[in-house]
């Protein structure tokens, strides 16, 4: 697979999806060689942008404990990984399409991967950016699982179902996406 293929992913239901189900990479193989190195990118970014600048990004940005608040997201984003696995598998399976464990958590290690990229803009200190660069990665993301449902499910005629579940499953992301953001300025 080329990286062409990848990058076409949120764009199509058949460029690549096919070809990633049939790769059968294991769950643990796709958490260690996918999830755990780029889960890593928004914690790093974050504890950079933190320590670096300050009042100059948000006011009251600069007196917060970055080590602890860095290594607990890291550790938040690494669990919702897990539910997410779970959770796509009982939505797709709730609104009456069929997919497999792996196939379930596969696309919750891919789903995540503009939101982690997203983090890169960190390095940058304009708030705006910032805002614009995740409400992007947010829509390409929406769309990874609209067109990974509806590649990995094999359930063409049912749009419906495909839309319905990525808006459930969708929903439940930025459900734990704004967790993850809470935990990050409450403490």
């Amino acid at each position: 697979m080329n990286l062409s293929t990848i990058l076409y992913l949120p764009f199509s239901r058949t460029a690549g999806w096919k070809e990633l189900q049939q790769r059968q990479v294991s769950i643990p193989a796709v958490a260690w060689l996918v999830v755990v190195p780029l889960s890593l990118l928004p914690p790093i970014m974050l504890y950079y942008a933190g320590t670096h600048y300050g009042d100059e990004f948000i006011t009251g940005f600069a007196d917060r404990p970055w080590r602890h608040i860095t290594t607990i997201l890291f550790l938040a984003e690494l669990l919702t990984f897990f539910v997410m696995g779970w959770l796509i598998r009982s939505v797709v399976n709730g609104y009456g399409m069929s997919i497999s464990y792996h196939d379930a958590y596969l696309l919750a290690a891919l789903a995540p991967l503009p939101l982690w990229a997203s983090s890169v803009v960190l390095a940058v200190p304009s708030l705006l950016l910032n805002v614009l660069a995740v409400l992007m990665a947010l829509c390409i993301s929406c769309s990874l699982i609209f067109h990974g449902l509806q590649g990995l499910c094999q359930q063409r005629d049912d749009d419906m179902a495909a839309m319905s579940a990525t808006y459930t499953i969708m929903a439940a992301g930025a459900l734990a996406w704004g967790l993850l953001m809470a935990i990050v300025w409450a403490y």
